[in-house]
């Protein structure tokens, strides 16, 4: 009796401790899992969709952090394109404040032509965004016009993406006078057209995968 004793009473002890901490542990790993708002499943998705993106790092980093549903490839595609719009936007309200605030003959005329062509590239980038949304939305519960609605998404986050370069490319020449601000404008610029990449290569991918029959939209 006296052996018996501390020998259930090691074994009631181990058992106990491990149970805690097991227990510990599955708290902490919901915990994690509900700061970044992500299921484990999403987490998931958007490793395995981003890793071939063009810019993966800045994928895995920008739609990790969206507060949105991420259940399947549709939501994901969305979602790129929701990061995309808005930070289009925000630019976008940069370089009208830009705009606002140029001088006149002191100031640099190929900087304020480049501002002034930008404002409306952007414009049109943030509409064609909003409408990049749409087609995708409309995806769902339309099986027949998948590939209308696809061509539609495809054409106008394409479009976005043009214009977002088109308005980079209007500042390669400029210099001297407002050197910050075209630094600044160049920098935005080229964020905003590496998640527009990133928003059309998984949209892309969206597309690839319903044509091989392995989708949920």
């Amino acid at each position: 009796m006296k052996t018996w004793f501390p020998t259930f009473f090691f074994f009631f002890f181990f058992f106990f401790l491990l149970y805690v901490s097991s227990a510990a542990w599955s708290h902490s790993t919901t915990a994690e899992s509900g700061k970044s708002g992500k299921s484990g499943s999403s987490d998931d998705l958007i490793r395995t969709s981003c890793i071939h993106a063009r810019y993966p790092k800045l994928c895995l980093r920008t739609l990790s952090s969206y507060r949105g549903p991420v259940k399947t490839p549709n939501d994901l595609a969305q979602a790129a394109v929701n990061v995309s719009l808005s930070r289009a936007q925000k630019v976008s309200e940069y370089l009208t404040r830009v705009k606002s605030s140029q001088g006149g003959e002191g100031s640099n005329k190929r900087q304020r032509v480049a501002v002034t062509d930008c404002v409306e590239q952007l414009s049109d980038s943030v509409d064609e965004l909003r409408k990049t949304l749409t087609e995708l939305r409309n995806l769902r519960g339309r099986s027949g016009k998948f590939r209308w609605h696809m061509s539609n998404a495809e054409t106008w986050v394409s479009a976005a993406l043009t214009n977002e370069d088109t308005c980079l490319d209007g500042f390669k020449k400029v210099n001297g006078i407002g050197k910050k601000v075209t630094s600044d404008v160049k920098r935005k610029m080229r964020n905003v057209s590496k998640v527009t990449s990133n928003a059309l290569y998984l949209i892309n991918r969206l597309d690839d995968a319903h044509g091989l029959g392995r989708i949920n939209l």
